[in-house]
């Protein structure tokens, strides 16, 4: 992959995405990982559906 088009990507996806950092004690992030996973999802898959779910709730 060359930099044109790692710069493409990163161009688009500035545009196209909001960026939410998250902290979780150390560790916890491959425990989460690997149950997202175990679900067929990515991390941020994972965390994506867990907040659409919560918001569809009216929590």
């Amino acid at each position: 992959m060359g930099k044109t088009s790692t710069t493409s990507k990163n161009k688009y996806n500035a545009k196209a995405y909001d960026r939410i950092a998250l902290q979780v004690k150390k560790g916890q992030r491959e425990v989460i990982r690997a149950h997202a996973e175990a679900q067929g999802l990515s991390l941020n898959g994972y965390i994506n559906k867990l907040i659409e779910q919560d918001m569809k709730q009216g929590k």
